[in-house]
C-alpha cells in the first residue's frame, strides 16, 4: 500500500512539472550579457561585443527579447534567449490566449528582407553582435514558434513572420549577409509555410521532418500554437576573423499573431561538420549494410573523442570514425589552443529494397532469338507488388547499374542483342530513398498455337463481310493454352507485339471474304505464351429476294401459280431446296414451287458449302370484292360520280356498259341525269361487281299531243327504286297550285280532265331527305 502511494504522488509530481510555464526576464541580463554569457559562454569564442538592439517599447519594464528558463517544463531547452515580434511577458504559456502585440513606431528590418528576398515587415527585434572565432565553423540550436501555426486553417498555408540568423565578416558590406536559419541542407529559410504537416485541401505538408507539432490549449511552456523541432544554424568562418551577427525576427505584412525565436543557452560553440544528419524521416537514411565514414579532421595536432548514443568509444582516437550502425555520433576535437570544437550527426539506417530477380519471356515473329521487350512488364515481379518500390531505370550491365549511368533509353520498346540476354532494374524505395538491383532474363517463347479457320456464312446482306464472336474463338483456344492465360485478339503482328488497338466480343471483318487476324496469349504472370495467326472466311451464301405476299383467285383453282425461290447471287441450278408449306416438308427441291393452297411456303436454299437463307411467301386469297362508297352529284354543268374499294386488288373500272372501255380512274365526270351503272374488276379477271344510281334531273319542257312521246312531265332519274316518294307540286304562273302528284306519276298537262294551254308552270318537289327543289318548265301543245 506505501508503495502504492509513493507511486501516485510521484506520478503527480511528473504531471504537475510537465505542465509548466517557462519562464521569462527581459530585466536581469543586459543585451551583452545575454550573447556573451547566455548564448556563448566559452573563451574560445572571444572579442563578443552587442553593437545594437532593437525591441518595441512597451514601457520601462517590457522588452520583446530577454532570457528564458525552462527548468522542470516539457520545453526542449533549458533555459537561453527569446527574441519574439510582440510583449516577452505573452510568451509563457499556457496557449490559451493569442499574443497580438504591437508597439508605437516599431518598424520592420531592411536587412531581413533583402536576405529573404520579402518586403513589408514591421515589428523587428533584433540583437547584432561581433566576435572572433579560433575555428573554421560555429554554431546554435534555435527553435521557431509562431501564432501563424494553425491547425486544420489555411492559413498555415499562405503567413508567415519572417525570421533570420544573418552573418559577415564585421569588414564586409550588409549585401554580404548569409542567413544560416535554413531547412537542413538546403537554402530555404524557415518558415511556417515552409516547414509545417500540412493542412487537408489546402497544402501538403512540407519538410514535416523539422515540424515539432500543433500546440493546443492545454500545452503549458509557452503561448504559440505550433513550433518546430530544435535546428542548427551552421555558419563557416575562417579564424581569427572578426564576424558580425545579426539575429533578427519581424511580423510580415502587419502586427498581426506574433512569433518567436528560442535560442539554446551555450549553444553558440566551435563546431566540427560531420555532414548532414541521414535519417528516414528526411529520405536520405544509410541503405542496407553500408559503411560510413565520419571526417573530424581539424588544421595543427588536435585531439578527438567520439561518442555513440553519448557513449564515449575510447578506442576510437583518430580524426575518422567508421560507423555502421544506426546511433547519434559525437566528436570532441580538441584544438592546439585548448579549445573545443564540437560535432554531432545522427546516423540511421533503412535496409535496401526487397526485389526478386525474374524473367521475361516474349514472342519472336522468326525465331532468331531477337526481339522487342517491355521491360516495365516485369515491375509487380520485381518489386513483388510492394507499390512503395519503384524502378527508376534499367541498365545492360551491373555495373552501369550500380553507378546509375548509360540507363536503356527505351525500356518500353527495347531490342535485345542476344538471345538470353540479362539486364538490370534499378529500383527504389519510396520511403527510405534506398535502391536495390534485380536481374531480368530476356527469354523467347518457342510456343505455337494450332488454329483451324473459323468459317461463318454471310449474314443479311450478302456481301462477305459478317460478325465473328471472339468470345467463342476464345472459349475454343483456351483447351490448348496454360490455365488463367489472357487471350487477346489483334489485326495485326504489331498490335498483338505491343499490345495496343485490341479487338474483342463481335469483331466485323474489314477484309472482304476472308481476313487473317493474330491472337495473343499471355500467362497469368504477363508472359507472352504464344503469338499466331487465325484466319476469319465469310462463306458464300445465297443471297435471296425478299420475303412477299401474293395474292390467290380462288375461282382459277385448280389453276397454280409459280413460287420462285428467288436466287439473286447465282445460277439458281446449281443450289439445293427444301420447301415447306405451312412448316411441313412438301419434298419439292426445285428452284420453283406451283401452288394453289392458301398458306404459307417456305423455301430453303443452300449452297454446296452449307451456307443457307430462308425466304417466305405467302400465299393469300383474294377477298370479296366490295364497294365501300358511292358518291356522285347532280342538277350541275357537269355531274359526277366516284366509288371507293376497300379491298386489296388491282382494279378498273366503266360505266353503263360492263363490256365496254374500262379505265384506271374510279371517278366518272360529265353524267346525264339519269339511270347510271358503274362496274369494277380486278385486272386478273378474277373478282367483279357493279353499283346502280341515278341523278336527278328536271326536263324544260314537255308536249302532251298524244303521239306518246314526252306526253308527261317528271323528274328524270327516279324510279320505285331511286328517288320514288318525290312529292311533286305544280303551279301557273300566279302561284295557284294546279296538280299535287309524285314524281313517278308526273303530269299530263290536265286540270280535272281539261287540257290546259300551253304555257309556263312552276314547281316545287319536296325529297323525303328534306331538300327542296323549285323551278319552271314549258307545256308547248
Amino acid at each position: 500500500m506505501i508503495k502504492k502511494i509513493a507511486l501516485l504522488i510521484i506520478l503527480f509530481a511528473v504531471m504537475f512539472v510537465n505542465a509548466q510555464s517557462i519562464t521569462v526576464d527581459s530585466q536581469t541580463y543586459s543585451p551583452q550579457q545575454l550573447i556573451e554569457d547566455v548564448l556563448i559562454g566559452s573563451n574560445c569564442i572571444s572579442n563578443v561585443q552587442v553593437t545594437n538592439t532593437v525591441g518595441g517599447n512597451f514601457g520601462a519594464n517590457e522588452r520583446s527579447y530577454g532570457y528564458f528558463d525552462a527548468t522542470g517544463t516539457t520545453f526542449p531547452f533549458q533555459s537561453g534567449i527569446v527574441l519574439s515580434t510582440g510583449r516577452l511577458n505573452n510568451v509563457p504559456g499556457p496557449n490559451n490566449n493569442l499574443s497580438d502585440d504591437d508597439a508605437n513606431n516599431w518598424m520592420g528590418d531592411q536587412d531581413l528582407e533583402t536576405a529573404l528576398q520579402e518586403t513589408n515587415t514591421i515589428n523587428a527585434t533584433i540583437i547584432e553582435f561581433d566576435f572572433t572565432t579560433q575555428a573554421n565553423q560555429v554554431s546554435f540550436r534555435y527553435l521557431f514558434a509562431s501564432e501563424e501555426y494553425q491547425e486544420g486553417d489555411s492559413n498555415t498555408c499562405r503567413y508567415s513572420d519572417l525570421f533570420g540568423f544573418l552573418i559577415k565578416p564585421a569588414s564586409a558590406p550588409v549585401s554580404d549577409y548569409e542567413n544560416i536559419a535554413l531547412v537542413p541542407d538546403t537554402q530555404t529559410p524557415i518558415k511556417v509555410t515552409t516547414v509545417h504537416s500540412g493542412i487537408p485541401g489546402s497544402c501538403d505538408p512540407i519538410n514535416e521532418a523539422y515540424f515539432g507539432g500543433w500546440n493546443d490549449s492545454s500545452y503549458q511552456p509557452i503561448n504559440f500554437n505550433g513550433q518546430t523541432t530544435i535546428l542548427t544554424a551552421t555558419a563557416n568562418t575562417t579564424p581569427n576573423v572578426t564576424y558580425h551577427v545579426k539575429l533578427v525576427i519581424a511580423d510580415h505584412e502587419n502586427y498581426r499573431y506574433d512569433s518567436a525565436v528560442f535560442l539554446e543557452a551555450g549553444s553558440f560553440q566551435l563546431t566540427t561538420d560531420l555532414g548532414v544528419d541521414r535519417l528516414l524521416a528526411t529520405n536520405n537514411a544509410i541503405c542496407g549494410t553500408e559503411s560510413i565514414t565520419l571526417n573530424a579532421t581539424q588544421a595543427g595536432t588536435p585531439s578527438y573523442k567520439w561518442f555513440k548514443d553519448t557513449v564515449e568509444q575510447t578506442t576510437e582516437t583518430e580524426s575518422t570514425l567508421n560507423v555502421s550502425e544506426t546511433g547519434t555520433y559525437n566528436v570532441e576535437v580538441t584544438l592546439d589552443n585548448g579549445c573545443i570544437s564540437y560535432g554531432e550527426i545522427i546516423l540511421e539506417y533503412a535496409p535496401l529494397p526487397n526485389v526478386m530477380d525474374t524473367t521475361i519471356i516474349e514472342c519472336d515473329a522468326n525465331q532468331d532469338g531477337l526481339t522487342t521487350y517491355n521491360l516495365f512488364e516485369a515491375t509487380d515481379v520485381i518489386i513483388n507488388n510492394d507499390q512503395a518500390l519503384s524502378i527508376t531505370a534499367f541498365y545492360t550491365s551491373f555495373t552501369d547499374a550500380e553507378n546509375g549511368s548509360n540507363p536503356i533509353p527505351n525500356p518500353s520498346n527495347y531490342n535485345n542483342t542476344t538471345a538470353g540476354q540479362i539486364v538490370y532494374a534499378s529500383v527504389i524505395s519510396q520511403a527510405t530513398g534506398c535502391s536495390n538491383i534485380a536481374e531480368i532474363i530476356l527469354d523467347i517463347s518457342a510456343n505455337t498455337l494450332t488454329l483451324q479457320d473459323v468459317n461463318i456464312c454471310d449474314d443479311e446482306v450478302v456481301d462477305g463481310f459478317a460478325t465473328f464472336n471472339l468470345n467463342d474463338i476464345r472459349t475454343q483456344i483456351e483447351l490448348q493454352v496454360p490455365a488463367n492465360a489472357s487471350i487477346t485478339f489483334y489485326t495485326t503482328y504489331a498490335d498483338a507485339f505491343d499490345e495496343t488497338n485490341v479487338i474483342n466480343g463481335n469483331f466485323n471483318n474489314t477484309i472482304q471474304n476472308s481476313q487473317t487476324i493474330f491472337v495473343k496469349v499471355t500467362t497469368d504472370t504477363n508472359q507472352c505464351y504464344a503469338i499466331s495467326e487465325l484466319t476469319l472466311n465469310v462463306l458464300f451464301t445465297p443471297q435471296l429476294l425478299e420475303d412477299e405476299i401474293i395474292l390467290y383467285c380462288l375461282n382459277s383453282f385448280p389453276q397454280t401459280t409459280n413460287l420462285l425461290g428467288g436466287v439473286t447471287n447465282g445460277n439458281p441450278n446449281n443450289f439445293d431446296y427444301q420447301w415447306l408449306f405451312n412448316g411441313t416438308d412438301t419434298g419439292v427441291d426445285t428452284p420453283t414451287f406451283n401452288a394453289n393452297q392458301i398458306g404459307v411456303y417456305t423455301v430453303i436454299i443452300a449452297a454446296a458449302n452449307g451456307c443457307s437463307k430462308t425466304r417466305t411467301i405467302t400465299l393469300l386469297p383474294l377477298n370479296e370484292l366490295v364497294i365501300d362508297g358511292l358518291q356522285y352529284t347532280e342538277l350541275t354543268t357537269n355531274n359526277t360520280a366516284s366509288i371507293t374499294i376497300s379491298s386489296e386488288g388491282d382494279y378498273e373500272y366503266a360505266i353503263d356498259n360492263e363490256f365496254d372501255f374500262y379505265q384506271d380512274a374510279n371517278t366518272f365526270s360529265n353524267l346525264q341525269p339519269g339511270f347510271h351503272t358503274i362496274y369494277v374488276r380486278d385486272k386478273n379477271l378474277c373478282r367483279n361487281t357493279f353499283i346502280e344510281f341515278s341523278i336527278l334531273g328536271f326536263p324544260q319542257f314537255f308536249t302532251p299531243n298524244g303521239d306518246h312521246i314526252n306526253d308527261v312531265w317528271r323528274p328524270v332519274g327516279t324510279s320505285r327504286d331511286f328517288n320514288a316518294n318525290l312529292e311533286l307540286l305544280i303551279f301557273n304562273r300566279y302561284g295557284k297550285l294546279l296538280v299535287k302528284t309524285t314524281s313517278l306519276i308526273g303530269w299530263d298537262g290536265t286540270l280535272n280532265g281539261a287540257n290546259l294551254p300551253s304555257n309556263d308552270y312552276w314547281y316545287i318537289i319536296n325529297h323525303p331527305n328534306g331538300k327542296q327543289y323549285k323551278g319552271h318548265f314549258a307545256l308547248l301543245r
